[in-house]
Order: C-alpha cells, then structure tokens, then sequence
C-alpha cells in the first residue's frame, strides 16, 4: 500500500482508496498480460511471455541458471524456465522454445501447456482480492479461414481461472480493444487486436459487438514466412521483427522480408473486414465515420500504422472511416479492455 506522504493531498479520499474489484487478462498466444486497478487508482499491467524452454535437471545446468540469475522450477525431472527468461535463453542456444499456445488457442502439441500457463497465470495475475472475483479473460473469435475449436479453449481457460479463486468470464479480444481504445465514441467503432496467433477484428456499437471475426494469421505467421525465406530459426525471426525495425524502411533482406509479411497480412486482414461488411446481415447503419483502434504485440513494430493506413487506401471499404490508430499501448490494450469488462459487469 503506498505510504500517506506519497500521496497527492488535492486528491480526495486518496488515503481510504480501495482497489477496484474485478481483473483482466489478456491469454495471448504470444504475451499473458494482467490487468487491475492500483493502489492510485491506477492501472498496473503485469506482461509475460507465453512460452517455456526445458533443460534437463543436471549440476551444471543448475548451476549455470543460478549464476544467470535465472527462476526456474522443476516438473517431470526437468529444469524449466518461464516467460521472456525462456525466450532469452533459447536465443542464446539455438533452441527454440516451447509453446502453450499456438494459432491462438492452446497447442495439441503441447501436453505441458496447461501447467505451464497456470504457473504464468499465478504470476501476473496474484490471488483475488476476495472469493468469486470478476476476471475477463480475452478469447478468439471463430476463425474465417480454419476451422478452429474456441469452444475447448474458452472452458479449458473457464475452469483454471475458476480454480485460482475468479469467476471466469471470456470475452473477445478485439471486443476488449473496443473497451480499452473507444470510450470517447461511445464504445463504437471497430477493434483489431493483431496476436501472435490470430488477427481479431470486432465491429460494435454502443459497446455492443455486432460483428466478431478472426483470421488465422498474426505474428507468428509472419515469423514462420521470414523464417523459412531466410532459412533461421523462428526465435532468429521473431528477434529481428522486435529489434526496433520500421517496415516502411527496411535497411536488409532480413528487414525486406518482415516488411514483405507485414504487408501481406493487414492487406488480408482488411480485406476480410471489407468482405464481412458487404455480405454481412443485420450489420447496424452508422450515422458518422467510426474510427479503427488496432492493438496487440504484433502492431509494435515500427511504421505499423503507417503501412496500414497505406493499405487501407488501396481498398474500396464499404463505410465512411474516420480515424485509423494505434493504441498507445497496443501490448497491454486487451488486457484493459477486460478489465473495463469487468468493472462494467461489477456495477
């Protein structure tokens, strides 16, 4: 709890504040983040890398974890590392890690991923301030282009938020973006969150979501593509989009090729987008332009929105758009759209 003399005497009832029920979290392919409201009133956002990396239990690896400094905990007779330790350690070696989640949803692949994702989830999002708090969790919408199982993944991650002590309850991750990036237009507009796993898109009005979709390409599509163009392995690929490139610049191949990906994906995205506008039923008529909110870890890389507003120009799009942005915090904007959920569901 912050101590009385830190506290801004202007702010009434500062000394007697209490911490707003109700969290969010965002279950990225890529990224958990945790939302809540802080001590000032505040949002803390707590970020994790979702991802894992295996080392088996010997002395020397021991000891050369405990000289890098490096948490780890023991499961099945292996040392094993968590988050963004794991990602830098697999850089290191030329490994690559693993992963609880993949194309958006929890991995078939991986029969360590739900332990795993617990572990991280303890983590960021703490114990509940009481017994049966609200926590919105982000889940994808169904997919336009594979047949994906949102119905499995939204229960798996129902009952291990139910099980930490929450009341679980999902909501989609570009419908959180409307939360967290639209209150001044009356939470309408259209969200895109651009994951690891998946591009979500949610056209709502008045906080309503007429519309939600998601196609099964993100970050981690674009780091596969540059990966096998450059023949590297994918860590190699996601290092160098994260490095503090600008795709509208490219200084190398390696850059080109980012760049190349980058381009290939908003265009599909916003292709699809127009696609569901003209064919859509029941989609509500908007009186004013309504603006575009993109978010999520995929949309950092420089020159982002740039390039998006370039193919957006391209593209004959059904209805008058105002603004087209970024939000300010694109990596934590899902996970404070939940927890706006969840303080609206509270009251």
């Amino acid at each position: 709890m912050t101590e009385q003399d830190d506290i801004d005497p202007n702010t009434p009832q500062q000394t007697e504040t209490i911490v707003g029920l109700g969290k969010g979290l965002d279950v990225g392919t890529a990224n958990l983040a945790a939302a809540v409201q802080n001590d000032e009133g505040g949002l803390t956002v707590n970020v994790e890398r979702n991802a894992f990396l295996d080392i088996p239990s010997d002395v020397y690896s021991k000891n050369m974890l405990s000289k890098l400094k490096v948490p780890y905990v023991v499961n099945n007779g292996k040392l094993v590392v968590i988050g963004e330790a794991a990602f830098e350690l697999a850089n290191v070696f030329g490994r690559e890690t693993r992963r609880p989640m993949a194309d958006g949803l929890v991995s078939p692949n991986e029969q360590d991923a739900l332990p795993m994702m617990k572990m991280i989830i303890q983590k960021i999002l703490g114990e509940p301030q009481q017994a049966g708090e609200n926590c919105y969790f982000s889940v994808p919408a169904e997919s336009l282009d594979v047949d994906n199982n949102v119905v499995y993944h939204q229960g798996l991650f129902e009952s291990l938020i139910n099980k930490l002590g929450y009341e679980a309850h999902a909501i989609n991750e570009a419908h959180a973006v409307v939360f967290s990036e639209l209150a001044e237009n009356d939470f309408t507009g259209i969200g895109l969150s651009f994951g690891g796993g998946m591009a979500n898109a949610c056209i709502a009005y008045k906080s309503i979501p007429c519309l939600s979709f998601s196609v099964a390409r993100g970050g981690d599509w674009i780091d596969k593509n540059v990966a096998n163009v450059l023949g590297v392995p994918c860590s190699k690929a996601t290092a160098i989009k994260e490095r503090g490139i600008d795709i509208r610049d490219p200084k190398n191949r390696e850059e080109e090729a980012v760049a190349i990906y980058y381009r290939s994906l908003i265009n599909y995205v916003l292709e699809n987008i127009k696609s569901r506008f003209e064919s859509g039923q029941n989609m509500p008529s908007f009186s004013e332009p309504i603006d575009i909110a993109c978010a999520g870890g995929t949309s950092m890389v420089g020159g982002f929105i740039e390039v998006f507003r370039e193919e957006f120009a391209k593209i004959d799009f059904p209805i008058p758009i105002g603004r087209i942005f970024r939000s300010e915090e694109a990596l934590t904007a899902v996970a404070k759209g939940c927890l706006v959920a969840a303080a609206i569901g509270d009251e």
